[in-house]
């Protein structure tokens, strides 16, 4: 069934959002094929659409004093997309797991081969108590879409990771780099904390951009654990991660606010104190 992203609701409830049109300009980098925080942005928003259209969406869960938060994402490119290239985009909720209400995705080309593979867990949290509620009263009127898996492993739950120590009296890793980004107008959006996908180009652009455009496949898992606002500043630290396949490079990072910043996690939330963001990249050359 055909989706109307300018109407979510026209067509009434559907299983599967789905979207077709072509890669543009802005989607891919000098490799002439499709970006990270590309593919992200086109998932972020056919799961806003799917949300109106299942009346779960913004409004929907105002009413109810409920907010949808994304904690956890894991994506998978086998093939990037190339410009001008006709590309599906879907979107489906899977159930949920403890606190988690699991969402789907995936990319198909034209001969309905999925090329890129998502899967995302979120939180419903109460705006003014700030705390995660159990997701089954709102995932029980959702369709389950059983055995419908876009990506069977994953979201992943990422640990800290010894290699990102950046203390030179405790014995710092020489290989992490360390720098400092503060979220700025572009990366904020209508909630008024950075939007997931501009932790998707902060990574992108700490590391050396010939990895990303020279990447065949790549792999991200991310964890959001604490709100970013505008104008909070976070140290962001990555370092190589040992792979067994030479084929394969790989970072971590980890994102941690600076004294200044003050915004927490929801209540209740398992997030370190002051660990903004995690995250795990792995690219295939």
């Amino acid at each position: 069934m055909k989706c109307d992203a300018a109407n979510p609701k026209a067509s009434g409830p559907v299983n599967i959002w789905q979207e077709t049109f072509p890669v543009r300009f802005g989607a891919i980098d000098r490799s002439d094929r499709l970006t990270l925080n590309a593919a992200l942005q086109f998932f972020q928003e056919a799961a806003i659409c799917h949300a109106e259209n299942l009346l779960v969406g913004r409004e929907d869960m105002a009413r109810t004093g409920q907010v949808w938060i994304l904690s956890r994402m894991s994506v998978m490119a086998d093939r990037r997309p190339k410009y001008g290239e006709t590309i599906t985009v879907r979107s489906w909720p899977r159930g949920g797991e403890k606190l988690f209400a699991i969402r789907d995705y995936d990319i198909r080309d034209k001969d309905d081969i999925p090329v890129v593979s998502a899967r995302s867990g979120w939180l419903i949290v109460d705006i003014e108590k700030r705390r995660p509620l159990r997701p089954q009263s709102v995932m029980g009127s959702l369709p389950g879409n059983e055995g419908l898996n876009a990506l069977t492993s994953g979201p992943a739950g990422l640990e800290e990771r010894g290699i990102l120590q950046t203390d030179v009296s405790s014995g710092a890793n020489p290989l992490c780099v360390k720098t400092e980004r503060r979220a700025l107008y572009n990366d904020v959006d209508y909630n008024g904390h950075v939007n997931n996908v501009s932790y998707i180009k902060w990574i992108e652009d700490v590391i050396d951009p010939r990895c990303l455009e020279q990447a065949e496949k790549m792999r991200l898992d991310i964890n959001y654990m604490n709100e970013i606002l505008a104008g909070e500043t976070i140290n962001l630290a990555y370092a190589p991660l040992e792979t067994e396949d030479k084929n394969i490079t790989a970072f971590a990072f980890e994102g941690r606010k600076t004294e200044n910043s003050q915004s927490a996690a929801p209540t209740g939330s398992a997030a370190p104190a002051g660990c903004a963001f995690r995250a795990e990249l792995r690219l295939w050359v």
